[in-house]
């Protein structure tokens, strides 16, 4: 879906409506012994690491229609990763890009271990967050990405790729407009688009799979939707195991405590703790 107006909007000066979109998934694994569960946190932090997130984030770039000013990315010890793009609404000129920026060329030739920069339009980040639990043999691998636009650019245009481009088991999804802009004749607007809910920017097909709800703010222009996997393969979230080396009991033994969890992070509290 194509984010826009029916009707272009004859603006005053620039459009200075900040658009936000926080976008954070789990992935959830049954690893049971800690060899596993090592091998499992090595596995996510190669499949996702800071060059996989830089690409991911940069295909994002390119959807909403932005341009990359500068990269940064840090893959961590003992795991994890994070990617940080500034961008632009447009294309920018030599001589108007400050000369600390890299045009998306990596950080190698920076000497810099830190770099705090001024934003031009908007900014892309991910956090890549693996872990494992000390005794219930459940595994989960968290990304939390934020996308930050000011202008005619949209995040939201981005959703549906973000969510293809992982395993998602849980999504939860923010968006917010902030600030106002002016038409010719000084009006104020507070959006300068339609929107009813976030799901009607993600694949029908995609929505098939999961159970989803919304928490919106409408007189605050704040929109949550919240997504949970409809359906447990089980041999999909068996690591370096096949299913039919465990017996019927054990397996649904399992697949109860990958929905617990999954439940749980849903729903954001722990609803399946015993009274003390």
């Amino acid at each position: 879906m194509v984010l826009g107006l029916e009707k272009k909007l004859a603006l005053y000066g620039f459009n200075n409506l900040t658009k936000s979109l926080s976008f954070n998934i789990y992935d959830v694994c049954y690893a049971k012994s800690e060899r596993e569960q090592m091998e499992y946190i090595e596995y996510i932090d190669e499949q996702y690491n800071s060059e996989r997130l830089t690409q991911i984030l940069c295909d994002v770039t390119d959807i909403i229609g932005a341009h990359i000013l500068n990269i940064s990315k840090q893959d961590y010890d003992p795991q994890g990763a994070s990617v940080n793009i500034l961008i632009a609404e447009g294309a920018l000129t030599p001589e108007e890009i400050d000369e600390s920026c890299n045009l998306g060329k990596g950080i190698k030739s920076l000497e810099h271990e830190t770099i705090h920069a001024h934003l031009d339009k908007s900014h892309v980040t991910v956090h890549s967050y693996p872990e494992h639990h000390p005794e219930n043999a459940i595994s989960t691998f968290r990304v939390d990405i934020d996308v930050s636009t000011c202008g005619k650019i949209s995040p939201l245009n981005a959703l549906d790729y973000l969510i293809k481009s992982f395993d998602s088991d849980i999504i939860t999804i923010d968006y917010r407009v902030r600030g106002f802009t002016r038409d010719i004749n000084g009006k104020k607007f507070f959006i300068d688009h339609d929107i009813k809910s976030i799901q009607d920017y993600i694949d029908k097909d995609t929505l098939k799979k999961y159970d989803a709800i919304d928490i919106n703010v409408f007189q605050a222009n704040t929109f949550h939707t919240k997504m949970l996997i409809k359906d447990i393969d089980l041999q999909n979230y068996l690591f370096n195991k096949d299913v039919f080396e465990l017996q019927p009991r054990k397996r649904l033994e399992i697949s109860d405590s990958l929905r617990k969890e999954m439940i749980e992070i849903f729903s954001g509290m722990n609803i399946f703790q015993e009274d003390n």
